[in-house]
């Protein structure tokens, strides 16, 4: 008497014998995209042990669903590649006075600078 394993049931509600996983490509890119997969490496150019050039790499190969449940959405807010996306807001008019405030330290350094390459050249 033999003992045959129970079988499996897939997602997509088909049972497979136990041990008999599907081969084509269709199921193992449903799989891919269900679960999402991570590929990661990294190239290095060095010359007598002097590091010249790093390049990594990471890709991530998801369905959108799974992106979105692992908190990637960076296609929502570009807007290159969505209509919602909207652009970043330009500040509001300022307040004058602020405006001068700020702007009076930097035109008093750069005066001082002025004044020091004066006298080194004179």
């Amino acid at each position: 008497m033999s003992v045959q394993p129970p079988p499996v049931v897939q997602n997509s509600g088909q049972v497979l014998p136990a041990g008999h996983e599907p081969a084509n490509l269709g199921d193992i890119l449903e799989r891919v995209l269900d679960r999402g997969i991570v590929i990661a490496g990294d190239i290095r150019v060095s010359l007598l042990d002097i590091e010249l050039l790093t390049l990594k790499l990471r890709l991530v190969i998801a369905s959108v669903d799974t992106a979105r449940q692992i908190g990637i959405d960076w296609w929502e807010h570009d807007p290159w590649l969505s209509s919602r996306a909207r652009p970043p807001v330009e500040p509001g008019p300022r307040d004058p006075e602020q405006v001068e405030a700020e702007r009076r330290p930097r035109v008093a350094r750069e005066a001082a600078r002025r004044e020091e390459w004066d006298e080194f050249d004179g």
